[in-house]
């Protein structure tokens, strides 16, 4: 019988790791040097996704996957946990938070017994997980974290600090404390850049760096409001400066300007240029 592709991958991560006979790189890593590769891989993933190569996302997913399947491997050598384990804690945690769908053994509800309306799914998921969090507090798991308790607990703070404001905001948003259209929220952030604005008048360097913690903050805020994942969002306008930068300076090199020593005005021209290309 064929080796399943999971069991061949798993079998491959051992052999790298085997202290005589494995890769030295691999052998040499730990939990926490290989965390920086997990983050960049999943944002590999995304891009992918953003660009639509199926072929690079098929490969990115597996560089993804390896990512998991070293941490698996990590812990399995000291005794903690394994793959198997992983899989069957996210299967658990499936079929925990879809009542909607699976019984508890997680076969499909009859017709007569799975509810339809969005808004109740919704709900019934939002109320488990806080259950979840409830009980992990009950715990004591997350408190040595720093994690913050009550409503707020749980937004993991490795998230990029946008997609975390994001996080945060719709969870005090779903205990009623948020503005109640985009026009508040956009007033709000009128008042940051305002506050923004002193601090610099002022000289403030630590008042500063808040009020624009702040004015991020409220920019999240606003992303949600107009159903808009501030994180996908910065990162195209940062993809779209990169590909007007790029324009702009080869606009300069066909007209004899290096790039470096060229004045802002001259740069300016060239950026409106290529704006005025993209939009025709």
């Amino acid at each position: 019988m064929n080796e399943a592709p999971i069991d061949r991958l798993l079998t491959l991560m051992a052999r790298l790791r085997d202290p005589e006979r494995g890769c030295a790189w691999d052998v040499a890593q730990s939990y926490e040097s290989i965390v920086p590769y997990t983050i960049e891989e999943a944002y590999e993933v995304a891009d992918a996704v953003e660009r639509g190569d199926r072929a690079d996302l098929r490969d990115e997913l597996g560089d993804l996957l390896l990512q998991v399947v070293f941490q698996a491997r990590l812990a399995e050598e000291e005794g903690a946990f394994r793959f198997d384990d992983v899989a069957e804690a996210i299967c658990a945690k499936l079929i925990r938070r879809h009542p909607h769908v699976f019984d508890a053994s997680g076969d499909f509800l009859p017709p007569e017994r799975r509810p339809t309306d969005p808004a109740a799914i919704q709900a019934a998921w939002e109320a488990i997980k806080a259950r979840e969090r409830a009980d992990k507090a009950a715990a004591g798991k997350g408190a040595d974290k720093g994690e913050t308790a009550g409503p707020l607990a749980g937004v993991s703070r490795a998230l990029p600090a946008l997609a975390r404001a994001d996080r945060i905001s719709k969870r005090a948003a779903a205990v009623g404390f948020d503005w109640p259209d985009a026009a508040q929220v956009l007033a709000k952030v009128r008042e940051e850049v305002d506050e923004v604005e002193e601090s610099l008048g002022a000289g403030e360097p630590e008042a500063v760096f808040e009020e624009i913690g702040d004015l991020l903050f409220s920019v999240a805020n606003l992303a949600r409001h107009a159903g808009v994942d501030p994180e996908e969002s910065l990162r195209r306008g940062t993809l779209k400066f990169e590909r007007r930068f790029a324009a702009m300076a080869d606009r300069l090199a066909a007209e004899g300007h290096a790039l470096q020593g060229t004045p802002l005005p001259a740069m300016e021209a060239a950026w409106q240029a290529v704006k005025r290309t993209e939009k025709s």
